[in-house]
């Protein structure tokens, strides 16, 4: 099994009812980002997961737009993040403590991220 096809399967885990359209994007973010590059496929594809539904489907961006600290602006969107990962099927919810900078590690900040 490839890289890719690790990342998916694990993909497919936490979110089983991710539309395909958005599984390839979350892959392609996992396999781009340098700060995934060594992370296990698990560890991979959740914290891709968590980025994409971050800057896609939440305020987040605009909050930093608006001069918010990355932390104010995560704890701001935190419901509304959990409730696009639960409809995606994922069992696993982020909590308020895992929304400071140093709690979680997912490259969503970096500047060639989109």
């Amino acid at each position: 099994m490839n890289r890719r096809e690790a990342v998916a399967a694990a993909l497919a885990q936490l979110a089983p009812r991710l539309p395909e359209f958005e599984t390839e994007a979350v892959i392609d973010r996992a396999l781009a980002s340098p700060g995934l590059r060594n992370a296990q496929a698990p560890n991979a594809a959740w914290l891709a997961l968590v980025a994409y539904a971050r800057h896609v489907f939440t305020e987040y961006d605009a909050l930093l737009d608006e001069g918010y600290d990355r932390d104010s602006a995560r704890h701001f969107i935190l419901d509304d993040l959990n409730a696009v990962l639960a409809g995606w099927g994922s069992r696993r919810q982020i909590s308020d403590a895992e929304t400071s900078s140093d709690a979680e590690t997912a490259p969503d900040d970096e500047p060639d991220d989109t």
